[in-house]
């Protein structure tokens, strides 16, 4: 595959998202959210979502003007944002900062979003609140779309709701990023458009059979994610899709009972700072100490040695910052197609 360097994304996303309408804030913030992605090895999740937004802007159902945000202040650690459709990127990003000057104020800053715009790969937020000794949160689901049946059914009625988190450690950060359903949409969508099959039967047909083929997501009726856990333990991801919901959706007064259409997502992102609970010094020793007892956990097979959420992906951030990231041929596809129906048609 082809590599591509992070200045060099950078400067043809923002150009095409300005292009597009986007302030230069919304543009620079969106670009590098969408950049981190595909350094950390989730492409399904990263450039190639660009298209999709461009077009939402282009249409009018994605916003890029900063200045429609509005925000009711709760207390000093929490708020409620309308995004009124603004790219996602942006308004978790103003959330996650927000959040983070509460923290260190009062040990806790929570900001709930709703009609915000998608909002990438979760991920990719983490990485600076971590370094920063804070541990971010971020919930997200799609009142839009349903895809994930609950347990015992297969009628889809909501999103694979993931949660991500940040934990900080002196010996390796933690980042974990966790869908509570078995796999994404959107690789369930790759491999559909690839026409592979799904490596496990994650898949619920419309007759409540487990499936590896994603055509039967596809079918008519259409078919469902299986919730985390599968058709044995199904029960536990279930219920914390539903919790997923109630935090997200349902803390911001908008969802799945005002039927809304299009890309968007309903969030709500905590920060903690441990430093004013039990002390930095504390607290990175329990994290250290549990890091420490996971990878010297003795390996089931010795060739694959335990390793931490996030491990893999930091490892591979490093790599590609020095390399070039290697984008996968669909990526590539759908950011020519954007830099084609652009003024940068005929440079790239």
């Amino acid at each position: 595959m082809k590599r591509y360097t992070k200045n060099w994304l950078e400067e043809v996303l923002v150009t095409l998202f300005m292009e597009a309408g986007a302030s230069r804030e919304v543009s620079e913030t969106t670009s590098s959210i969408l950049i981190e992605g595909d350094l950390l090895g989730h492409h399904t999740h990263g450039v190639k979502l660009a298209n999709g937004y461009l077009r939402d802007l282009k249409s009018g159902h994605a916003c890029g003007d900063h200045n429609v945000m509005t925000s009711k202040e709760i207390s000093s650690v929490a708020a409620l944002v309308d995004g009124h459709y603004i790219l996602g990127p942006y308004l978790v990003q103003k959330a996650l900062e927000r959040s983070a000057d509460a923290a260190r104020e009062s040990g806790i800053g929570i900001v709930t979003i709703k009609r915000s715009h998608h909002i990438a790969c979760l991920a990719s937020y983490l990485q600076p609140f971590v370094e920063q000794g804070l541990m971010p949160i971020i919930m997200t689901s799609d009142p839009a779309v349903k895809s994930v049946a609950p347990y015992g059914g297969v009628s889809p009625v909501y999103t694979p709701n993931p949660i991500a988190m940040g934990i900080p450690s002196r010996v390796q950060p933690i980042m974990m990023d966790v869908s509570m359903s078995t796999v994404t949409n959107g690789s369930v969508g790759k491999a559909h458009a690839e026409q592979t099959k799904m490596a496990h039967p994650v898949i619920l047909t419309n007759t409540g059979l487990a499936s590896d083929d994603p055509a039967d997501f596809f079918s008519d009726p259409q078919g469902s994610i299986l919730p985390l856990g599968g058709q044995e333990f199904g029960h536990k991801g279930f219920a914390m899709g539903l919790m997923v919901e109630a935090l997200t959706s349902a803390l911001g007064g908008f969802g799945r009972k005002d039927a809304p259409t299009g890309w968007g997502a309903s969030v709500t992102v905590m920060v903690i700072d441990p430093t004013l609970f039990s002390g930095q010094s504390a607290f990175l020793d329990e994290t250290d100490h549990l890091i420490e007892a996971c990878l010297s956990s003795k390996p089931v097979n010795p060739q694959y040695p335990v390793r931490m959420p996030g491990q893999a992906g930091l490892s591979r951030r490093d790599k590609y910052l020095e390399q070039g990231i290697p984008l996968p041929d669909d990526v590539v596809t759908e950011l020519q197609k954007a830099i084609d129906d652009s003024s940068l048609k005929g440079r790239y």
